[in-house]
């Protein structure tokens, strides 16, 4: 992985961006593209969206969405007790088991606070309690505050929470880290704008950093309307299926390390996975495939059928571990993603024919 797009994906895993609290990270996107692209625009929905155009300053006719959303599943404060201690809720789809013991970050207005959660000592639990699944008004972020007033003096309801950030590079070009869903996917997108730089294309070519996709692909639903795409093509993490006690028989042999998958099925248009799988292989780039027999959960899904219908296509990085504070991909998946959509886009012309 070039170096700089390497520290790119490092900076974006480090900056907080539950749904609805994305700011922070768009800043970074915004920074990073902009000696890339064409244009660079911010909608009133918080969207960031990274033009390239066939000539300066014109569209043209084909369009091509790139969409990869920048949100994380989160949390956010809801009561501060008597005591100090800060009750919290959930910003998109949790398991608390994952969520019991961890350090925990609440992102203030004027800075970052540090707590815990926990719940009672295993020692201090009833039998039924410990095999029971507490729910979220059994837990508790501690973050050292003697009483309510002082929490309060530093943390205000509504403050966004999230897991403690940090990169962790592993063995065999892996890494790990918390919301690798979907700021990988997030990072492709941009990383194939920045490949296409100084490249001819005929296409008019959207990198679009999407908001709220984890509380229903709401930022993907206005930004796909806006452009108003010929093709639009989200990419988003996949479960990998290498890790003991998956079954493959329900979500297929996808490894890390093995290239990005692409689906096929009723989300899809088949001339957008046709030419996907064209250019993989005309320019070596590893994939694997993978079929979703109905609507999937990710972008694709909104912007397949935004105002007329858009030709679409899902691309997916392999991920271990997702929702959690350890989700692990393997970098190769990173860049083989990215290079194939910029070859992907490169190989777009007026007369590409999208109709199934």
């Amino acid at each position: 992985m070039e170096h700089t797009s390497h520290e790119f994906l490092r900076q974006l895993l480090e900056t907080p961006s539950p749904s609805g609290f994305e700011q922070p990270i768009q800043q970074v996107v915004r920074d990073w593209v902009k000696p890339f692209a064409d244009e660079v625009t911010t909608d009133r929905h918080g969207n960031v969206f990274a033009a390239r155009f066939p000539q300066p300053n014109a569209p043209g006719p084909v369009k091509i969405l790139l969409a990869g959303h920048c949100d994380q599943i989160g949390l956010m404060v809801q009561h501060i007790d008597a005591e100090g201690y800060l009750y919290i809720q959930p910003i998109g789809g949790w398991d608390m088991q994952i969520l019991l013991g961890q350090y925990l970050t609440v992102w203030t207005k004027s800075g970052p606070v540090t707590g815990v959660i926990a719940r009672r000592a295993i020692h201090l639990l009833q039998a039924d309690e410990r095999t029971r699944v507490p729910q979220f008004t059994d837990v508790w972020v501690d973050i050292g505050a003697k009483n309510k007033e002082e929490a309060e003096g530093v943390v205000r309801h509504g403050d966004p929470v999230t897991f403690a950030l940090g990169y962790r590079p592993l063995r065999n070009s892996l890494a790990a880290s918390p919301a690798m869903d979907d700021k990988v996917g997030l990072w492709v997108c941009m990383e194939a704008v920045r490949l296409l730089f100084g490249r001819p294309i005929q296409a008019a070519v959207y990198g679009v950093s999407t908001v709220a996709e984890e509380i229903g692909l709401r930022g993907a639903t206005t930004a796909t309307y806006a452009i108003d795409p010929t093709v639009g093509i989200a990419v988003d993490v996949t479960h990998a299926t290498d890790t003991p006690g998956n079954d493959r028989k329900t979500q297929g042999d996808i490894k890390l390390g093995a290239g990005p998958v692409l689906f096929r099925g009723p989300n899809i248009n088949p001339r957008v996975f046709d030419l996907l799988e064209e250019v993989a292989t005309k320019h070596t780039i590893p994939i694997q495939v993978r079929g979703a027999p109905k609507a999937t959960g990710t972008d694709a899904n909104a912007i397949q059928i935004s105002r007329g219908g858009v030709a679409c296509g899902l691309i997916g990085i392999p991920n271990r571990y997702m929702h959690s504070p350890v989700e692990v991909v393997h970098l190769d998946d990173l860049s083989n993603a990215a290079k194939l959509l910029a070859e992907f886009c490169a190989a777009v012309t007026p007369e590409t024919n999208w109709i199934p």
